[in-house]
């Protein structure tokens, strides 16, 4: 995954909130002074797999709509592809926010992206066939925004047995192993 911080003096201000486009393409305001944070959302997998054989295209999901859109650069090579940018993203953007025609970009960096491919929800629990192995993974970005109640609950199971505050059997190893994914239908 690429992100790249740019500045634009009258972009839409600090009070903006994380916007994702339908298009994959997503900002957020990085501190003060017109300075903005964003990229592209990695590609998707469908409920059957990843989409291998509809390359060069990714599946965004939408409640009610199915978009494709060209593939996000080869993800084994950590370098950033400017160009990516220029032809992919700043279109969108600029679609988005007509003031961001004139961003400059400032800096930018590639890395990888904690994903789980199967259904897009974190894994957390005991491992099935490994004993005293517990997981917290596959959190798909949302790693510190639910490091307290995974944190807990993971807690609780150790220490317990069972999960008591918040009941997280449904984010357990059983749905994977079923090839059942948890489908979250509102994103």
């Amino acid at each position: 995954r690429y992100v790249f911080t740019w500045h634009c003096p009258n972009g839409p201000g600090p009070s903006c909130p994380f916007l994702i486009d339908t298009s994959g393409a997503y900002f957020r305001p990085d501190g003060a002074a017109g300075n903005y944070l964003g990229g592209m959302s990695p590609p998707e997998v469908s409920p059957w797999g990843p989409l291998r054989s509809l390359t060069p295209l990714f599946l965004i999901r939408h409640p009610q709509l199915i978009l494709f859109q060209e593939e996000e650069p080869d993800p084994s090579d950590l370098s950033v592809d400017h160009d990516y940018f220029q032809e992919q993203i700043w279109p969108r953007l600029a679609r988005r926010v007509p003031a961001f025609e004139s961003l400059k970009v400032r800096s930018s960096w590639a890395g990888y992206y904690d994903y789980n491919t199967f259904d897009q929800n974190p894994v957390l629990g005991p491992h099935p066939r490994l004993e005293n192995l517990f997981s917290a993974a596959g959190f798909s970005g949302h790693g510190l925004q639910h490091a307290p109640a995974a944190g807990r609950a993971l807690a609780e199971l150790v220490l317990r047995g069972r999960y008591e505050s918040l009941d997280l059997r449904r984010l357990g190893w059983d749905r994977l192993l079923d090839g059942q994914p948890l489908e979250e239908l509102g994103v």
